[in-house]
């Protein structure tokens, strides 16, 4: 590893006290809680409802709507998500209540998706817990040593269309829709139950609109909400500087503040995405609720030292694929090229020398 990469991650330190430091922000509010499920919840309701009545006079009014429905679903995902942390009211029956709702909105069984999210949240950065709650990245000597059919199905795997179209249609409509083999009863029921709930709001709402109008506007507002859902969650982890480590030098404090991005959105995306974009103080302390992440994140001077990953250098996420373990960074296909034809060359290079010493020895009889 080179001096530059040795010095940045030894700059990639954690203050011991850093648990003391962040306990303040906690608490949850009941208040802000409830103005927040308000807030994104009727604003929901309200855009699907003008995205139905405008549906027939104009499809792109309708789809304008239900592009704005799709960013408050973000909204409503990240009350889910919480209420799967315990993190957005203080009673559990509440979470467990609103996280049930929202997940019926969302199409995510509540206490299945916990689970697995916890997985990622203890396991994230380790490069020997990869597989449960996260995108599938192979390091750069896995995908060497592979077979051709695992390089081809990390290829599809990775496309930007698939990732971001494809694949997030198919996790919220299908996937969701069965448990984890190794899920307990808990959570397997929890997908039973969830997809009855989804089913009977499926039909009331196609008894209230017919089904050609509900099933026009929730998979467009599916298709574009788990889309972007998906971006954000990928390049909170899949960015330039993120951190991996394997079991033996993985740290969990390192890996969640330096593992995680601080997404730093324009406020008005910053609010549809319920903050989320502060990961790096989410994963430091995930029992922190979202409508705290920006003051925790601007009161504590170790958390001001993340750099912040805007926009438009965050698309250079859509260019990384693997994980370097010699370099300690995601890198692309152009990396791997170049590795390929320098791995050539040493195997050229040692069979030449090969050839040259049998050549010596053989001579040396004569």
């Amino acid at each position: 590893m080179s001096e530059s990469n040795t010095s940045a991650q030894a700059a990639k330190t954690v203050p011991p006290d850093w648990k003391k430091q962040m306990l303040r922000f906690q608490t949850p509010s009941i208040w802000r809680a409830i103005w927040q499920i308000t807030n994104s919840i009727g604003l929901f309701a309200l855009f699907w409802f003008l995205a139905y009545r405008s549906l027939i006079d104009s499809i792109w009014l309708s789809m304008m709507f239900a592009t704005f429905a799709s960013a408050m679903l973000l909204r409503v995902f990240i009350i889910f998500h919480d209420c799967g942390h315990g993190s957005f009211f203080k009673s559990k029956m509440a979470n467990d209540v609103v996280g049930f709702i929202t997940g019926m909105l969302t199409l995510t069984p509540y206490h299945h998706w916990r689970w697995e999210h916890s997985v990622h949240h203890a396991t994230s950065g380790n490069l020997d817990k990869r597989g449960m709650g996260d995108i599938w990245t192979l390091t750069m000597k896995e995908y060497l040593e592979g077979s051709r059919w695992l390089r081809i199905k990390y290829q599809i795997a990775r496309n930007p269309i698939v990732i971001f179209v494809i694949a997030p249609v198919l996790l919220f409509t299908l996937y969701q829709r069965f448990p984890d083999r190794s899920a307990s009863p808990r959570e397997r029921k929890s997908v039973y139950w969830m997809n009855l709930a989804i089913l009977g709001m499926a039909i009331s709402m196609c008894a209230l609109m017919g089904w050609q109008s509900y099933l026009v506007i929730q998979l467009f507002i599916t298709a574009v909400g788990s889309g972007t859902g998906i971006w954000m969650f990928y390049v909170q982890h899949q960015f330039d500087d993120t951190h991996w480590e394997s079991s033996e030098e993985w740290d969990y404090a390192t890996a969640a503040l330096h593992g995680s991005s601080f997404y730093k959105l324009p406020k008005i995306l910053t609010w549809a995405t319920g903050n989320i974009g502060y990961h790096h103080i989410h994963h430091l302390s995930s029992r922190i609720p979202n409508y705290n992440l920006v003051r925790c994140h601007r009161e504590l001077s170790f958390a001001n030292e993340i750099k912040p990953l805007t926009f438009w250098p965050s698309l250079k996420s859509l260019t990384l694929r693997l994980w370097d373990e010699d370099q300690k960074k995601l890198v692309g296909y152009r990396e791997l090229r170049a590795k390929r034809r320098a791995l050539k060359k040493e195997s050229l290079e040692a069979g030449m020398a090969e050839m040259r010493q049998h050549k010596a020895s053989t001579s040396g009889k004569i």
